[in-house]
């Protein structure tokens, strides 16, 4: 009878505790999600900049090689990240591919000029440097016009701040949440041992000889939890891949091994605390105040 308790006494705990661990990979989970936005805000927002175009419109009677010279020019320009020449031939291509047709046989002759299309680094990416910039540029005599969308530029910058705030704030409220769900959890699993934890100091345990074993468990739980958050974070990682190749932008094996260490290291460190102060509330009660 008494082997039989025992039995049901152990597999109790293991269910509590197997309960416990995938509960706090649950919210490790959350805050890893959350981890992988915050940490690509930056890498998402200078994909966005970076691809805000400056289209530089030459003259039709520039030499090709005054044009090859002045892209040359541009190129070692500390705002610019790359250009790219489209003559007259390849936007007239490019333009009978978006048509569906050949605009050049109706019209009888090319109306397209040659452009260099300019995509600047994503810290030059604000109206106030583009417009110096294109002072700079309308200063060369093959360049007749520059082009481009100051309204789209400040839409982006303005929609990337607000959208930055959001994200940091929502992280905040969902790091405060996260501990107070793993804080629960783990109160929940010490009190079916809270007396246990009793009997320990009646016969004489010390606080710090009692706390050791539980604290010891809960970094072994937090970091079991931590690593089944990782392994379903790299599955949902790898499935995104795979379905939207535009992801590719976002990945950098550093951000991710700083996000799952992070998550190692929250996991192992809220559930020792959480620990500690959940056996030392048990060892300054009561005896009687264990059954309320």
């Amino acid at each position: 009878m008494e082997e039989f308790e025992v039995s049901e006494a152990s597999k109790k705990t293991k269910t509590i505790y197997i309960s416990t661990i995938f509960s706090i990979a649950l919210v490790l989970l959350m805050l890893g999600m959350l981890g992988l936005i915050l940490v690509h805000a930056k890498n998402l927002s200078n994909y966005v900049k970076e691809n805000i175009v400056l289209n530089i419109i030459v003259d039709e009677g520039a030499k090709e090689t005054d044009i090859l010279a002045f892209k040359k020019e541009l190129d070692g320009n500390i705002a610019i990240k790359q250009t790219q020449y489209i003559n007259k031939e390849v936007a007239q291509h490019n333009l009978t591919k978006d048509l569906g047709e050949d605009f050049v046989n109706f019209l009888g002759y090319n109306p397209l000029l040659s452009t260099i299309d300019v995509y600047l680094k994503a810290d030059y990416a604000n109206n106030q440097n583009i417009d110096a910039l294109k002072k700079q540029i309308e200063k060369n005599p093959i360049v007749k016009e520059v082009v481009y969308q100051s309204s789209l530029i400040d839409m982006v910058n303005k929609n990337i701040n607000t959208i930055s705030l959001i994200v940091l704030g929502f992280a905040i409220i969902l790091l405060v949440i996260a501990v107070a769900l793993i804080n629960n959890t783990i109160r929940l699993a010490i009190f079916s041992q809270r007396f246990l934890i009793k009997s320990m100091q009646l016969v004489g345990a010390t606080k710090n000889f009692i706390r050791k074993p539980f604290i010891w468990v809960a970094i072994l739980h937090g970091l079991i939890a931590s690593f089944i958050a990782i392994i379903i974070l790299l599955g949902l990682l790898t499935y995104a891949q795979k379905e939207l190749g535009e992801i590719k932008i976002l990945e950098s094996y550093t951000e991710f091994g700083f996000v799952f260490l992070s998550l190692v290291a929250i996991g192992i460190f809220i559930t020792a605390i959480s620990t500690w102060f959940a056996v030392s509330r048990y060892l300054r009660l009561k005896i009687y105040d264990l059954y309320r």
